[in-house]
């Protein structure tokens, strides 16, 4: 039988531990690559191009909807499975447009990871009944559509979603430029119309719409 090669992306190194031990109780499962970041994730599935991602919603530099959307982009044969703190309606839209066909609560049981590994491993979407509900409510070819609220894909650049998650994790505009080889000019540039295009006046105000997002945890 075939190896199937797991990548492992999360911030905390106890979640990280406790999927790899599951994975790797079960024959021919393998974790080829483990990551602490969404850009070091997006750097290893490139270079791994592991059959299937496990990767956390909220982590530092990159989150995890910008994360599997380049993985996607430079892996089309590698599945994501995204995890998440809590459930949102808004996060499911973001997931499948991402190109993830998993998605799991972390507070669900170790065989749901199970079966949504084994699912993910045949190329076959799975995720949980209330996120099928949303789906099922939004992609209806039986009816009309569910109107579906102006998100933040929408309305924001990649860069400008970059630049929001890197604000709200506390960088300054000047940490922003060196960490992205922008000018500082370009960030603050960036920042005005990320304020202009989200109707916020202060940094506070941005860090709370990236904690309601799951741009980035409480």
């Amino acid at each position: 039988m075939k190896t199937l090669r797991i990548m492992i992306a999360d911030d905390h190194d106890l979640m990280r531990r406790g999927i790899k031990g599951l994975l790797l109780s079960h024959a021919n499962w393998e974790v080829c690559g483990e990551a602490q970041t969404g850009r070091e994730a997006v750097v290893k599935a490139e270079q791994l191009k592991p059959d299937i991602v496990i990767l956390d919603i909220s982590m530092p530099d990159l989150n995890g909807v910008e994360a599997a959307r380049r993985i996607r982009k430079a892996s089309e044969n590698t599945e994501v499975l995204i995890l998440s703190a809590h459930y949102s309606d808004q996060l499911i839209r973001e997931i499948v447009e991402a190109g993830a066909r998993g998605y799991i609560v972390k507070s669900d049981s170790d065989r749901d990871l199970v079966i949504a590994v084994e699912t993910l491993a045949n190329h076959k979407p799975f995720f949980t009944p209330r996120a099928t509900e949303v789906i099922l409510g939004n992609f209806n070819a039986g009816g009309a559509r569910a109107k579906i609220p102006e998100e933040i894909r929408d309305r924001l650049t990649s860069r400008e979603r970059e630049i929001v998650q890197l604000l709200a994790e506390g960088k300054s505009s000047k940490e922003v430029a060196t960490f992205l080889c922008i000018s500082v000019k370009t960030v603050e540039t960036h920042r005005a119309n990320i304020m202009r295009k989200l109707q916020l006046h202060t940094v506070t105000e941005l860090v709370r719409y990236a904690v309601r997002n799951q741009i980035i945890e409480p």
